[in-house]
């Protein structure tokens, strides 16, 4: 198997030879090239043809965000971000990237290169599976249909896991959600802090209000929870008969914390045959077994196909062990969703 052709793209001497130096100790990469800005990129892309190129947010010259907007719809590419705490890297998401890693704040050289080799590293063996065809490239505004608004019980539940790729998956999703959809919980594999600018990101551009979870939140029609990423698990728990959200530290379950298992395995016993579980692109097989769990209580399931995953991993694992009742492109699931509540 031939190695991951990678190109660096940071303005830092020290942290881009540190990254050279820490990427190249793995034999599945090969570092082709470094670059200190967009312009010096675009010529080493056509140079090396690398299979990914990690980009620096803040560059010289022209920023990460507007080369990505230049550079995917002409030379698709998988991308990972590296980017300090800001929702820039939603901006980078949307323009092509296919995932994003948050510099770390340290100056010991021992926690950098651990940052490198444990989260960069991973990434980067991610990326260069993702169907970058699949990857969104712009926002484009729909003009939205008229439609008639149901009123649904008020015990009902959706729940959304989704993992590399899910930040514009799940926005494709939510945006066709009205305000009369029942209460939403949701895991987004992230990283900490970065889900409550995710949150408040998407509170502006949908209709439903999003915020990050805390323990005893609601869950409510038109509203939708993201588990916060870090070191705690979100669980769907029902008190007095009403649904709401228990936020507690936990161990890591299937490699990540929060997880979507945990998430489906709780609804499946809050809710039983009163939820929808929608299952999304991402790497690995977080979810596939608490999404059968939910199937099995009696929800109806729907799983994200092939043709429009950016990483058809969580899905693909969902539908083999039989998790998944509808299989569904991307742009078809709200509408899926919909029909599904209306016979519950």
């Amino acid at each position: 198997m031939q190695p991951i052709k990678v190109l660096i793209v940071e303005d830092s001497i020290v942290f881009r030879e540190l990254l050279v130096q820490n990427l190249s100790k793995d034999p599945a990469i090969r570092v082709v090239a470094t670059a200190k800005d967009p312009f010096e990129a675009r010529d080493l892309i056509l140079l090396h043809k690398p299979d990914v190129m990690t980009l620096d947010v803040e560059l010289p010259r022209m920023s990460g965000i507007e080369f990505l907007r230049k550079l995917i719809p002409q030379y698709p590419l998988p991308v990972v971000v590296i980017s300090a705490l800001s929702d820039k890297v939603f901006d980078a998401m949307n323009a092509g990237a296919v995932d994003f890693v948050a510099k770390p704040a340290v100056s010991s050289r021992a926690q950098l290169e651990d940052f490198i080799r444990n989260e960069l590293l991973v990434k980067i063996k991610i990326a260069s599976t993702a169907r970058i065809s699949n990857i969104k490239k712009t926002v484009v505004k729909q003009q939205e249909q008229e439609q008639n608004l149901s009123s649904y019980r008020s015990n009902l539940v959706v729940a959304i896991g989704a993992s590399t790729g899910g930040t514009e998956a799940i926005y494709s999703v939510v945006k066709d959600f009205r305000t009369d959809i029942p209460g939403i919980v949701c895991v987004q594999h992230m990283p900490p802090k970065f889900t409550e600018m995710y949150a408040k990101r998407l509170n502006d551009q949908c209709r439903i209000q999003v915020k990050e979870a805390e323990t005893g939140d609601r869950v409510l029609p038109g509203h939708m929870l993201i588990a916060p990423g870090g070191d705690r698990h979100m669980r769907l728990i029902k008190v007095n008969g009403s649904y709401q959200v228990e936020v507690k530290a936990g161990p890591r379950v299937n490699g990540h914390c929060p997880s979507v298992e945990v998430l489906f395995e709780s609804v499946a016993k809050a809710a039983g045959k009163d939820a929808v579980g929608i299952i999304l692109t991402g790497m690995g097989g977080d979810g596939g077994k608490g999404l059968l769990s939910m199937r099995q209580a009696g929800a109806r399931t729907i799983g994200q196909d092939e043709s429009t995953c950016v990483v058809y991993g969580m899905p693909k694992v969902a539908y083999d062990l039989g998790a998944v009742m509808y299989q569904e492109k991307l742009g078809d699931i709200a509408g899926r969703t919909y029909a599904l509540l209306n016979n519950m």
